[in-house]
């Protein structure tokens, strides 16, 4: 028996301290939309202050044109220390919370103070303090920690819009309680359910039952009006004369009582008051909102702590760790009222149902960014991956030359495809679920209906598309121009415009099809005057005058490809050097693979900057502009995607080429002064 006790005794204390242990923590919300955390020791140890300081100096001026603060690297921060943000919505709170370690607390309040332009208020709590910023945005802190919250509110009425209009639906606002008892409501996030109240339910019915009758009444009176007007111009022919002051007799000028002015001035104060009520009463929701998760922050340590599901994709060496549920943003507000009214509404909320996790790296000459697509339903996850899977072609890939611009690439399962997207309608779980199996009894018959197999094999899931150059090309077109009478006339002129010149090919499995479609098309006598055939290659032509950017269009196919190109010589393979067959092998490993040479591009796209400040923000573009590629693949019960931004060498790394590349754009954007002009 007494040892009985002894391990009931135990297991108490066990849960006690485990209990203890759990609320010293400041818990990071199950429901969250989005969360980023922010690797302090790593970032600080890439800045360089002493460039970063002048350009924060300069876009923080106040409106004397003084630096607001001298050492951004000196906040009252722990610049070393991690940082952690979220965001929790729902129909009538949106909250964005970022938690901060403190190294002094004073000289933190300076700052937001600085910031501010003005001296804030600060309201005293027993374990910490906290000022508004504005009327959405508080900070509070003590001595160890910080936390800034952005705070929005909207006030919920009664809605039919998005419901059967048969039925009454009231929502009830779960944020507009009284103060005194606020502190009741769980904070994350403030929508408690309220039971049915039917004598509110009355009112509104009544309200709206009032409304109607005033706008019957008004309706009746318009009727009237036009009655009266079409037997006075069946008698008349004309509409009676209206009465003003020149022919009103003398007599009914005397019996005419004043009417009241309008008065501009007073309306627009009465407006304003009645504004100034409104945002008031929102801000003292916001504020006691606010108070509650600053109650609970402070009462809890320093420790956070996240759920496992919001990190499960992070890697601790990345700069920056972010997670968004899709599922739950398109699945928020206006857009789940609005999807519930249409039958497809399911489909889409079913199709963005994911998490996706990012890490971002600043290295020496590169920026990459690596995420982490997640469908929550783990057969749509599947089948997603499986289209992933198809097989590999490298005569795609030779035809990337060494003058491309970019390319993209794919080789993907194209039957596969299909199971995807029947996949998107069986897994249907919303309110049109009523319809599921009249729904699953259509697919099946699309599936008997069509063959597959047949289509996969025109289009298996192999293509690129390279873009070679950027020609121009003069074409002429309508302005108009106008005299000292304002008559306009027509004038042609000319001007040159941008035309890509490039390649699109994809793998088939049934070349006969191509053939008969692009046969079909060179003997029809509508479009055989465009679309003529020279030996293998069939070519669409446009007139020489039209002014379409590209005059013509050629296809083929040959050895199991499809051809489409803006010229003959894009349809054969061109020799590669050493660095562009690199590209190519590595673009050929890849279900998706991409490239793109941004100063490349700009170089072609020099007409479009016509006067002198637009080419000076394109010299700036091209000397700050790298190199973009990306990648695709069926990872870790994940689709992943790596994003590489290569950077120029002329910064110390690539998280402060983005502060330099600002400092330029800063430094373009200022006025000219007089010693300058």
């Amino acid at each position: 028996m007494k040892s009985i006790l002894q391990k009931v005794l135990f297991l108490f204390l066990l849960f006690f301290f485990s209990f203890a242990i759990s609320q010293s923590r400041i818990q990071v919300p199950d429901n969250v939309l989005f969360y980023m955390e922010v690797n302090g020791k790593q970032l600080n140890g890439k800045v360089d202050w002493q460039k970063l300081n002048p350009i924060l100096q300069d876009l923080n001026k106040n409106s004397a044109e003084k630096p607001s603060w001298k050492d951004f690297s000196d906040i009252g921060l722990e610049n070393d220390a991690k940082q952690y943000h979220y965001a929790v919505f729902n129909d009538t709170v949106k909250t964005y919370t970022a938690h901060l370690i403190l190294k002094d607390s004073k000289k933190f309040l300076n700052f937001l103070n600085t910031s501010a332009k003005k001296e804030l208020e600060v309201t005293k709590k027993d374990k910490y303090s906290y000022v508004h910023l504005n009327n959405e945005s508080f900070v509070a802190w003590n001595d160890k920690k910080a936390v800034m919250s952005l705070i929005t509110y909207t006030k919920k009425f009664p809605q039919v819009l998005w419901n059967d209009q048969d039925s009454s639906v009231v929502v009830i606002d779960s944020a507009a309680i009284a103060t005194d008892s606020i502190a009741a409501v769980d904070s994350t996030y403030y929508e408690p359910e309220k039971p049915f109240d039917y004598k509110e339910e009355i009112k509104y019915l009544k309200d709206e039952i009032k409304y109607q009758k005033e706008d019957i009444k008004e309706h009746q009176q318009e009727i009237v009006r036009l009655q009266k007007d079409i037997k006075y111009l069946e008698k008349h022919h004309k509409y009676p004369e209206q009465k003003t002051t020149e022919n009103l007799d003398s007599e009914e000028v005397a019996s005419a009582k004043p009417t009241e002015e309008y008065n501009e001035e007073a309306e627009e104060l009465a407006y304003q008051k009645e504004m100034d009520s409104i945002k008031a009463a929102d801000f003292k929701i916001l504020k006691s909102l606010a108070e509650i998760d600053f109650d609970k922050y402070f009462d809890a340590g320093t420790e956070i702590e996240v759920p496992k599901k919001l990190v499960a994709f992070q890697d601790v060496k990345s700069d920056v760790f972010a997670f968004v549920s899709y599922g739950e943003i398109f699945q928020n507000g206006l857009y789940k009222k609005m999807m519930s009214a249409y039958k497809l509404g399911g489909f889409i909320d079913n199709f963005y149902d994911s998490n996706t996790f990012y890490n971002l790296y600043f290295e020496k000459n590169k920026v990459r960014l690596v995420s982490n697509y997640q469908h929550k339903n783990p057969e749509i996850q599947k089948n997603m991956a499986a289209v992933y899977k198809g097989k590999k072609n490298k005569k795609l890939t030779a035809l990337i030359n060494d003058k491309s611009i970019g390319y993209y690439a794919i080789n993907i399962d194209g039957y596969k495809y299909f199971d995807l997207m029947y996949s998107f309608f069986e897994n249907n779980s919303d309110d049109n679920s009523k319809y599921q199996k009249e729904l699953e009894l259509v697919l099946e018959t699309v599936k008997i209906v069509l063959d597959e197999e047949a289509i996969s094999k025109i289009a298996p899931g192999n293509g690129i598309f390279v873009l070679n150059e950027l020609n121009t090309k003069k074409v002429e077109y309508t302005d108009y121009e106008y005299d000292e009478n304002y008559n306009s006339k027509e004038v042609k002129k000319m001007k040159d415009v941008v035309v890509p010149d490039f390649t699109f090919a994809f793998a088939t499995d049934n070349e006969n099809y191509w053939k008969r479609v692009f046969n079909v098309l060179s003997t029809n006598k509508e479009l055989a005057k465009k679309f003529v055939k020279n030996g293998d290659v069939y070519f669409f032509k446009n007139d020489a005058k039209n002014n379409t950017y590209i005059d013509q269009l050629c296809f083929t196919v040959k050895d199991g490809i499809v051809y489409l190109a803006t010229s003959p010589s894009n349809l054969l393979a061109k020799k590669q050097s050493s660095t562009t067959e690199k590209f190519a092998k590595e673009a050929s490993k890849f279900p998706v693979y991409g490239k793109l040479d941004m100063r490349r591009f700009l170089n072609g796209l020099e007409q479009e900057f016509k006067t002198g400040s637009d080419k000076k923000s394109l010299d700036l573009f091209r000397k700050n502009m790298g190199d973009v590629d990306f990648k695709s693949e069926p990872k870790k019960e994940s689709i992943e995607t790596e994003i590489n931004y290569t950077t120029p060498n002329s910064s110390d790394n690539s998280l402060m080429y983005f502060f330099d590349f600002c400092n330029d754009i800063i430094k373009l954007t200022e006025p000219k002064t007089s010693t300058e002009l």
